[in-house]
Formats: structure tokens, C-alpha cells, sequence
């Protein structure tokens, strides 16, 4: 084990000393001249030969033998050359994603957000941003509130859309982009479809079809259900609020939602609750925020396009409340 451990320690020595000639090797692979390769590299030809010695002494072999006026590699030359030009390839990439990453024409944003807000917020924003930067790429990435603030927090993703806005965690800071009416869908042909308005109170005892718990959704559903005195009745649980809809409207139990759009959808009615029940939608953040260029651009984008249409994002980190376990 000791000999291993030794081993491996003089491997990572030789690396460290043979690193910086990675690009000598692969310039006298290619050119097959001492002078031409000094040339590539922007080096006086002795700096060249000088290298060459440290390294062919390091690995303990000539890496390098004469050829008419030129040089070839010695078979340890080779392998060492082609070790070079793959590490040197990927090195190159890596650079050039950094310049990509700092460039906000060109950059990638990772962005988080829950199902729901796939189908319509995030393809509007998305679209409106790349009309001005269609350099940009994007890794989007949904689920439930619980796991997008997880993978937040976790450093994987740049920014999140999230409902309802956490709170009471000086880690994350966020704007309220808009908030958002939610109602009872019902199937059709429900006793309380006809309804114009209905008090949460007079649910108790329905089947409920719900989020899975760690959406927001569902934490609404049971802050609410506990307020009005009674435990949901649970018929089933989902993970898109368009499958619950599905099962509502096929007569299965009655949901919380957003207003589905212009009309309900067939075999759904929507009921508004009294008193009035919302949301908030917004975007969030690291409150300690390093943001590349393209990030830090999309983040304004998104808090600009909401005033542009009427809601004034304010910025703020949440410190306000201790939200239900499972948010």
C-alpha cells in the first residue's frame, strides 16, 4: 500500500514538472523542427532546446533524436506528444467556454423553475432574451420548489422562478415578479361547479388531488386546508399541475390551481375562493452572488421585462417568516 501511495506521488511530481512542456512536445510532433517549433511558441530556439533537456531529463529518456536537418520524437517522445495534444485540446475548450462565460453575448445560464411556470412564463422571458442575445445558452432545468431551491443552493443552478418565494433564509435573495390568483378547479359536474364564489371551510370531507409535498403548491393546499380546520382528504398526488387538472376534470377530486387561461379547460370549472387566495411568482438567487456577465444579464432582463409590464420587482432577502417543512 506504502509503495503505491509513493508511486502515485511520483507520477503527480513528474506531472507538475512536465506540465509546462506540454505544448514543446506537440509543436515538435507537428513541425519536426527545433526553430519552427521555437517559432510557434513565440520562444528564442536555446529557450527550446533548454526545455527540451529539463523534460527528457525528467522522464529519465531522450524525447528527441536527430532526423536529416530536423528532429523526431523518440517512441517515449510519442507517447508523450499524443498525451499532450489530447490534454491540450481540452484545455483549449475549457478556455474557450471561460471566454464564452464571461462574454454576455455568448455566455450560459442555468436556469431552475417548476413545471407550471414552463408553460408560459419561462418560453416568454426566454424569447424576448434571445432576440437580443441569441448567442446565449441555456440549461433549463424544472421540478418540484423543494428540489430547485436545493439544486440553488447546491451551486447548480445561476437563477430559479419559483412560487411561493422563500423566506426566512438570508442565503437566497429574490424579486416578486407578479402574483398569481389561484382557484378551486372542480370537475363539471360537481355539486359546487355552478358556484360563484367558495370559502375553503366547506371542502372538508372532498377528495383532493394535489402536488406531491415539496411543491408549493401543495404546501398552499395544506396551510390552507389546516387554517379551515381540517386534514385533506387525499385521493391522489402528482408531480404537473396539468395531470392533476387531468384528474380533476375526469371527476377524480377537486384542486388548487392557477386559472388555466381565457376559459377552463373541458370538464373543469373554476371557482374563485373567498377570501381571495394568491401567490407569489418570482426570481431568485445567491445572496452572495457571482454572476457572469450573461447571467447578470438575463437577471435584469427578466426584473425589466416585469416593470415594462407593470410589476415592480422588489428585491429582498427573505427573512420574514419560517415556512412549513417539506416548501
Amino acid at each position: 500500500m506504502m509503495d503505491e501511495i509513493r508511486a502515485e506521488a511520483d507520477d503527480q511530481h513528474l506531472i507538475a514538472r512536465l506540465a509546462p512542456g506540454l505544448a514543446l512536445l506537440t509543436a515538435l510532433s507537428e513541425t519536426g523542427n527545433i526553430t519552427r517549433a521555437a517559432e510557434r511558441l513565440g520562444v528564442p530556439q536555446p529557450t527550446v532546446s533548454r526545455r527540451l533537456a529539463a523534460l527528457s531529463e525528467a522522464i529519465g529518456a531522450p524525447l528527441t533524436q536527430p532526423a536529416g536537418r530536423g528532429v523526431r520524437l523518440t517512441r517515449v517522445g510519442v507517447i508523450l506528444a499524443g498525451t499532450a495534444g489530447r490534454a491540450l485540446a481540452t484545455v483549449d475548450a475549457g478556455i474557450r467556454q471561460a471566454r464564452e462565460e464571461l462574454d454576455p453575448a455568448t455566455g450560459h445560464v442555468v436556469l431552475g423553475f417548476l413545471h407550471l411556470l414552463g408553460r408560459w412564463l419561462v418560453p416568454s422571458l426566454l424569447r424576448d432574451f434571445r432576440a437580443q442575445y441569441p448567442g446565449v445558452r441555456f440549461t433549463l432545468v424544472q421540478g418540484s420548489r423543494r428540489h430547485i431551491l436545493g439544486r440553488l443552493a447546491d451551486g447548480e443552478l445561476d437563477l430559479a422562478l419559483i412560487a411561493p418565494l422563500p423566506v426566512d433564509d438570508s442565503t437566497l435573495t429574490g424579486s416578486v415578479l407578479s402574483e398569481q390568483e389561484l382557484l378551486l378547479s372542480v370537475p363539471r359536474s360537481h355539486r359546487l361547479a355552478a358556484r360563484r364564489r367558495i370559502r375553503f371551510e366547506e371542502l372538508a370531507g372532498e377528495d383532493f388531488v394535489t402536488l406531491e409535498p415539496g411543491y408549493g403548491l401543495r404546501q398552499i393546499t395544506d396551510a390552507l386546508c389546516a387554517k379551515a380546520g381540517f386534514d385533506p382528504k387525499i385521493a391522489f398526488e402528482g408531480q404537473e399541475s396539468e395531470t392533476v387538472r387531468g384528474l380533476v376534470a375526469a371527476g377524480l377530486g377537486v384542486a388548487l390551481l392557477p386559472r388555466f387561461g381565457p376559459a377552463p379547460p373541458a370538464g373543469v370549472a373554476e371557482i374563485p375562493l373567498s377570501p381571495k387566495v394568491t401567490r407569489t411568482i418570482g426570481l431568485v438567487w445567491p445572496s452572495e452572488e457571482q454572476f457572469t456577465p450573461a447571467v447578470r444579464s438575463f437577471r435584469d432582463h427578466v426584473l425589466t421585462t416585469q416593470r415594462a409590464t407593470g410589476t415592480a420587482p422588489q428585491a429582498t432577502r427573505h427573512r420574514a417568516r419560517t415556512e412549513p417543512a417539506g416548501a
